[in-house]
C-alpha cells in the first residue's frame, strides 16, 4: 500500500441531503510535483450501479417504502436533486451508470425498460456500461432499451452478431473536453448468470481493458483513462493489478458497500497498484441507488491522479425529492400499485436476504420450504414425492420485513419469473454437484460457481470452514431424509429452470427435457397464504462443523487440489514439449 495521509472532514454538498464524511488523499506522488494549471486538471465523478429498477425510494430490505418512519432510501428523484444541487459546482463533472439497472421491482417487470430508460435520459448520463441483467429478457429487449437511450453505451468484452448490440455498445467513449477517455467493462459470467443471445460473446475483462487501453493511448494523445466496470469488487481489485494505463475505476455487479460508515467492506476509494507500481483508484456504491458515489480527482500530465477527495452520498429521507420527476413516478406506479398492495399474508419474523449470495438466510430456507411443500402436495406416493428443494441465493434480491407480507413484497423479493422444476439425479452426481456449489467450483468442468445454495428440510449439508477453495469451505458430510447420501441411489429433487439450464454452473451439464411447472413467485405467494403469520426459525439443514471429520473434509480438499495443480502442470509440460 502506498505511503499517504488522510484526512476526514464534514462537509455538506447542499441542503438537500445531511452532511457526510469525505475522504481526502494526497498522493506519495503529489510531493514531487507541483500541481498548476498546466496540465494538472481536476475532473468530478458521479457513479451509480445496480439500482435494479429502484426508480422509487424504498425502505432498508428493498421493498416499497410504506414505513417512512423507519426510513425511505434512494430513489431516483433524490438522485436529481443531489445532482441539481451539486453539479453547477463542478462544471467539470460527469455522471456514469455502471449498469443493472434492469430487475427488482415493478417497474421493471411491468414496463420493461420504458420507464427506465425515460429516467435515465432525464437525469442526463454521460455514458453507461451494460449489467448483466440487462440481458435478462434477450438480446432484443436489450436492444429495444438502449435504442432509447440519448448517451453513449460501452462495454469493451462484449461482441455481438445481434444488429442492434453491435450498433449500439462501444468499447469506450472520449470526452475531447477533458481529454479524457472512458472504458466500460461487463461481467464475463453473464451467460451463466443471464439470458444473451448464442451470438453474444463475453471476453476476460482484464484482456480487454487492457487491449483498449493500450489502442486508446496509440491511436489518440489521451492519457487520462477511468474505467466504469460490471464485474465485482474483486474482479476490480484483478482488474487494477494486472493492467497498465488505468487510474480509476467505477465498479459495480458485487453489491459492495464501501465508504466510512458501519457495514462497508472497504475503504472508498480502495487503492491498489498497477502492474507500473502506480496508485488505481477504485469505488463503487453499494446497490438500489442507496448511495450516489461521488469522487474528485487530480490528474497529473501523464493521466496519473495525484489527489481525490469524495465520498458515497446516502439518500435517506432527509433528501428532497425533485417534485417533477417523483411526480411522474407516482403516475407511472398507479397500474400496478393497487395489485401489489394486496397482503398475502404476515410475518412474525424478519427474512433477511443480505446473506444468500455467501451463505444460508432465512428467506433462502422459507422459499427452498414453499417449493418443497410446492411438490409434496402433488405427489401421489412416496415414489414420486421429491426429497428436497434447492435454489440459488442470487436469486433472492431482497428481504421481507415483519408484518403484513404484499404481493409487492414478493414480487420484489423474487423478480425474475423463475419457473419450478424437478430433476433427477444419481447420488454421486449429486455429491459432485453439491460439493461444487460449497466450495465454489464445478466439479464437473473445473469453471467457477457464481451463487451460493438454500436448501429446504429434508437434506442436511455438513461443511468445514478453512478450505484452501474460493469460498473457503470444503464438503464434509450430506444427509437426506436423516440418512448418509448414498451414491448409488436416485434422487429427485426440486429447484428451479434457471438452474436446471446451466445458470450459476450448479448443474453440468445442465438438464434436457425439461417440465415447467408453476412459477417461483406464484409457489411462494400460495405457501405464504397457507403458512402465515410465518414464525420460521433457523435450523440445522445447512451448518459449519469443527471436529475429526471437519479435519479429514480440509486434508481431503487439500489433496485434491494437489492433484489437479500436478495434473494441470503436467499437461503443460506434455503441451510444451508438443
Amino acid at each position: 500500500m502506498p505511503s499517504k495521509t488522510t484526512l476526514f472532514v464534514a462537509c455538506l454538498l447542499g441542503t438537500a441531503f445531511a452532511a457526510r464524511k469525505e475522504d481526502h488523499l494526497v498522493s506519495r506522488r503529489l510531493s514531487k510535483r507541483f500541481i498548476d494549471d498546466a496540465g494538472h486538471y481536476n475532473i468530478s465523478f458521479y457513479h451509480i450501479n445496480d439500482v435494479h429498477a429502484h426508480l422509487d425510494q424504498f425502505s432498508s430490505s428493498g421493498t416499497d417504502c410504506t414505513r417512512p418512519e423507519r426510513g425511505c432510501y434512494g430513489g431516483y428523484a433524490r438522485v436529481k436533486t443531489v445532482l441539481k444541487e451539486t453539479r453547477p459546482s463542478h462544471p467539470d463533472s460527469l455522471l456514469l451508470n455502471v449498469g443493472d439497472e434492469f430487475q427488482g421491482t415493478s417497474f421493471f417487470s411491468f414496463y420493461g425498460g420504458e420507464k427506465i430508460a425515460e429516467t435515465l435520459n432525464q437525469l442526463g448520463f454521460d455514458a453507461m456500461t451494460i449489467g448483466n441483467h440487462e440481458f435478462d429478457r434477450g438480446d432484443d429487449h436489450l436492444g429495444e432499451f438502449l435504442e432509447n437511450l440519448t448517451f453513449p453505451i460501452i462495454s469493451c468484452n462484449i461482441f455481438s452478431d445481434h444488429a442492434v448490440l453491435n450498433r449500439t455498445i462501444k468499447p469506450f467513449h472520449i470526452f475531447p473536453q477533458y481529454d479524457l477517455a472512458v472504458i466500460g467493462v461487463t461481467t464475463e459470467t453473464t451467460p451463466s448468470i443471464s439470458s444473451p443471445g448464442k451470438d453474444t460473446k463475453f471476453t476476460d475483462p482484464v484482456t480487454a481493458v487492457q487491449n483498449t487501453i493500450d489502442f486508446i493511448r496509440s491511436t489518440t494523445n489521451i492519457k487520462r483513462l477511468a474505467a466504469i466496470t460490471h464485474i465485482g469488487y474483486q474482479e476490480d481489485q484483478r482488474l487494477a493489478k494486472e493492467t497498465r494505463g488505468l487510474h480509476l475505476i467505477m465498479g459495480g455487479h458485487s453489491h459492495t458497500p464501501l465508504g466510512d460508515f458501519e457495514g462497508a467492506e472497504g475503504p472508498y476509494p480502495t487503492i491498489v497498484e498497477n502492474k507500473d507500481g502506480e496508485e488505481v483508484f477504485i469505488v463503487t456504491a453499494y446497490r438500489w441507488g442507496e448511495y450516489l458515489g461521488y469522487i474528485d480527482v487530480t490528474y497529473d500530465e501523464e493521466g496519473r491522479i495525484l489527489a481525490y477527495h469524495g465520498a458515497p452520498i446516502h439518500l435517506t429521507n432527509t433528501t428532497a425529492q425533485d417534485e417533477d420527476l417523483q411526480r411522474q413516478i407516482d403516475e407511472w406506479r398507479q397500474p400496478f400499485d393497487e395489485f401489489n398492495k394486496e397482503e398475502v399474508g404476515f410475518s412474525n419474523v424478519f427474512l433477511d436476504q443480505e446473506t444468500c449470495k455467501e451463505d444460508r438466510c432465512l428467506l433462502g430456507d422459507y422459499v427452498s420450504d414453499a417449493l418443497l411443500a410446492y411438490r409434496l402436495n402433488a405427489s401421489t406416493s412416496d415414489a414420486t414425492a421429491p426429497a428436497f428443494a434447492l435454489v440459488n441465493g442470487g436469486g433472492i434480491r431482497a428481504a421481507i420485513d415483519e408484518g403484513p407480507i404484499t404481493r409487492g413484497k414478493v414480487l420484489t423479493a423474487f423478480p425474475f419469473n423463475n419457473a419450478v422444476v424437478e430433476v433427477t439425479l444419481p447420488g454421486d452426481r449429486l455429491w459432485d454437484v453439491l460439493k461444487g456449489i460449497i466450495e465454489g467450483v464445478n466439479v464437473n468442468n473445473g469453471q467457477a460457481v457464481t451463487s451460493y445454495l438454500q436448501v429446504s428440510r429434508g437434506i442436511k449439508i455438513e461443511y468445514a470452514t478453512g478450505a484452501t477453495t474460493p469460498t473457503g469451505k470444503a464438503l464434509v458430510s450430506v444427509k437426506i431424509g436423516g440418512k448418509p447420501l448414498d451414491r448409488t441411489t436416485e434422487y429427485k429433487l426440486v429447484t428451479i429452470d434457471f438452474l436446471a439450464n446451466g445458470g450459476d454452473n450448479f448443474f453440468s451439464p445442465p438438464f434436457s427435457d425439461l417440465v415447467i411447472l408453476d412459477t417461483m413467485d406464484e409457489v411462494l405467494l400460495r405457501h405464504i397464504g397457507a403458512t402465515s403469520p410465518v414464525n420460521i426459525t433457523r435450523d440445522d439443514r445447512l451448518v459449519a462443523v469443527k471436529g475429526c471429520k471437519a479435519k479429514k473434509a480440509l486434508r481431503q480438499a487439500r489433496a485434491q487440489r494437489k492433484v489437479k495443480a500436478k495434473r494441470a502442470s503436467s499437461f503443460e509440460h506434455t503441451s510444451q514439449q508438443l
